[in-house]
């Protein structure tokens, strides 16, 4: 099969690929790289990328071509999943569900844990290179604003999460039912980063999303 990740083992897009490979049951090697340093992935598309994760099969390389785009998981479903990340029966409302996930949970608990990420590195240039990085993108001292709004961001989070959650509390499984879509390993890649390291806990009162983790970590499909 020859597949490998190429990401940051607390990256919630790179949890999610490789949640969602291991319920597939297909083999692949996972390569950290560096947060500060993307040449690598730089050189393995050309050019064209260097965002994570990077997933090179074979000698394909397959990356996000758009900020919202989903050509990664797709490919995976199309190669290796028979069509069960994305099934037909869920179309248009998993798409509103994938789009909630980026947009509105992941917006807010990435910045719940960046700054814990940040302070964990030791050295000062390679701390210094993630922090310029996230600036140039967010402002200038957006890690000091997050970490200052560290408790707003919590009582945010819980409340993104809260719909899904109960969501969870009737399904009693998955988000669509008996079986986990890619919305589902997305959502545990967002849990994934921000309890990485056990910085955070997921917050009181969303009790379903902890089984949830459990049964998607557990979770095999069936050969078809």
């Amino acid at each position: 099969m020859n597949l490998t990740i190429l990401g940051f083992s607390h990256s919630p897009f790179c949890i999610a690929v490789e949640k969602a490979l291991n319920a597939i049951g297909a083999a692949y090697v996972s390569k950290e790289v560096p947060a500060w340093d993307r040449r690598e992935i730089l050189t393995l598309t050309d050019g064209h990328a260097y965002e994570v994760p990077l997933l090179v099969h074979g000698e394909i390389p397959v990356y996000e071509k758009t900020a919202d785009s989903q050509e990664i998981a797709t490919y995976i479903d199309r190669h290796f999943a028979s069509g069960r990340l994305f099934p037909n029966e869920f179309r248009g409302l998993h798409e509103v569900v994938i789009r909630y996930l980026e947009n509105d949970v992941e917006d807010v608990t990435f910045r719940i844990f960046d700054p814990f990420f940040v302070d964990s590195i030791e050295d000062i240039a390679e701390r210094g290179m993630l922090i310029r990085h996230k600036e140039r993108k967010f402002g200038r001292g957006c890690v000091e604003r997050w970490r200052r709004e560290h408790e707003g961001l919590l009582d945010a989070a819980k409340r993104v999460l809260g719909p899904l959650n109960e969501r969870l509390e009737c399904t009693g499984a998955f988000l669509f039912g008996e079986a986990p879509v890619y919305a589902d390993f997305l959502l545990g890649g967002i849990l994934g980063n921000l309890t990485y390291s056990g910085y955070h806990s997921i917050p009181s009162g969303l009790e379903a999303m902890e089984s949830f983790q459990a049964r998607l970590e557990a979770y095999r499909y069936g050969v078809i």
